[in-house]
């Protein structure tokens, strides 16, 4: 019997997806609403990603002003190369949407901060350049809860998928039973 059950074409795959850590740096970052939850997410989605074998990228905003990426981001990116970026968006960081498109990387799955200027501006241009963007709600966040509250509710009316860093990581496993399975269960936990 043919199986005719389709399923949601903006289901997360591992052969298009992409995380894009957004801006996780020193200076900003104690001011950041929830940020321990922030970061302790971005750690689940770096390490499932690495668990899945996918592509990770992650950029700072003016390092100078800012500093860099928060150490234990960093040490989970190991020697992932960080693109530096004076623009608000992440289309303004090098080649960066380029070498997605290069890569046939069609789905971009976004955390980081502040939710209502860089992720908020790398979304809407990402939407503007035909990704599928999946926003990993408690792996953003902003000063003030009404900017990452408004931030989510334009992203997600201009198309993006809002989701959680959990549900991404069991999308992209689409089965369990599996080592990958196994080792994803363990880091959500």
């Amino acid at each position: 019997m043919k199986n005719n059950i389709r399923r949601f074409d903006k289901l997360l795959t591992t052969d298009k997806s992409v995380l894009l850590v957004i801006d996780i740096q020193e200076r900003i970052l104690p001011v950041i609403h929830q940020h321990e939850i922030v970061i302790e997410n971005t750690i689940k989605l770096i390490k499932g990603f690495r668990v899945l074998g996918l592509p990770i990228f992650h950029t700072e905003q003016y390092p100078k002003g800012l500093g860099h990426t928060v150490r234990t981001i960093q040490d989970e990116l190991e020697n992932n190369e960080v693109i530096q970026k004076l623009t608000f968006s992440c289309s303004g960081a090098a080649e960066l949407f380029d070498e997605f498109q290069k890569r046939n990387l069609s789905q971009v799955v976004v955390c980081g901060v502040e939710s209502h200027v860089c992720v908020q501006q790398t979304v809407l241009d990402l939407l503007a350049n035909e990704f599928q963007v999946n926003v990993a709600a408690d792996a953003v966040s902003s000063r003030r809860m009404k900017d990452y509250e408004i931030a989510l509710s334009r992203m997600a009316k201009h198309g993006a998928e809002v989701t959680t860093s959990e549900a991404v990581l069991f999308e992209l496993l689409n089965i369990c039973g599996t080592d990958e399975f196994k080792q994803i269960s363990k880091i959500v936990k």
